[in-house]
């Protein structure tokens, strides 16, 4: 097995209520992802999924653990640092997509390579957007796109500073069914093209059983079984 590219261990996140009582999220004792590993994580909804990626991502803090993402334990930088740390190491494809309105699609790649290390690189940008079947669509903004069309630009972001992993959010949520198993096909295949590791979080047992390792969210987060 590879040497992981993101490691838990011990993590537990909480909320306070309004009424001052506290919810446990996480409590997860150890967590692995193996570099070039598919892993599609289930659970229902409210089960945890989207906080558990918020926080491998560093987006959030747990209250307690190591989450350790390419190396680096995460929990002991600033949040300068973890935004850094984010944007060089990790690709992020979210339900609602969140591209810029007013950029282009080649302009919302180029924005995505402004905020890692490097130099932004404009012919790597056009080149994953062609890789994901936009080459004739690099000038259009994003109320110009399908749904389908700006899920692809999502995706092509998330490749642009060649991450270690790409997490993913529910990411057929927002497309109607016909579409659904091109952005199953769309991100596996260009993860494994690009020797990047892939973490999906789906309520969706259809997209699940399409991946190498299936989890339920419940079987490593203590929080989720004591909910249930």
């Amino acid at each position: 097995m590879p040497d992981p590219v993101i490691v838990l261990e011990n993590v537990r996140k909480g909320f306070a209520m309004p009424g001052g009582e506290r919810v446990d999220v996480l409590d997860v004792p150890s967590f692995r992802l193996a570099a070039g590993e598919q892993v599609a994580l289930e659970g229902s909804s409210g089960s945890g999924k989207s906080t558990l990626l918020h926080v491998i991502a560093g987006i959030m803090r747990p209250d307690s653990g190591r989450v350790v993402v390419a190396g680096t334990d995460i929990t002991t930088l600033s949040e300068g640092r973890r935004d850094r740390l984010r944007a060089d190491t990790l690709g992020l494809v979210f339900q609602q997509f969140n591209l810029l309105p007013g950029f282009t699609a080649l302009e919302n790649v180029l924005v995505a390579m402004s905020f890692a290390s490097g130099q932004p690189d404009r012919a790597r940008a056009a080149a994953l957007l062609e890789a994901v079947g936009l080459a004739h669509r690099l000038h259009h903004k994003p109320v110009e796109l399908s749904t389908g069309q700006q899920q692809r630009v999502a995706v092509a972001r998330a490749l642009a500073n060649r991450p270690a992993v790409v997490l993913a959010d529910e990411p057929t949520a927002s497309i109607d069914a016909a579409h659904q198993q091109q952005v199953v096909d769309l991100l596996r295949n260009t993860c494994t093209g690009h020797g990047v590791a892939l973490l999906v979080v789906t309520h969706d047992a259809d997209v699940a059983r399409q991946f190498p390792r299936r989890l339920a969210l419940g079987e490593f987060n203590r929080a989720t079984r004591q909910q249930a």
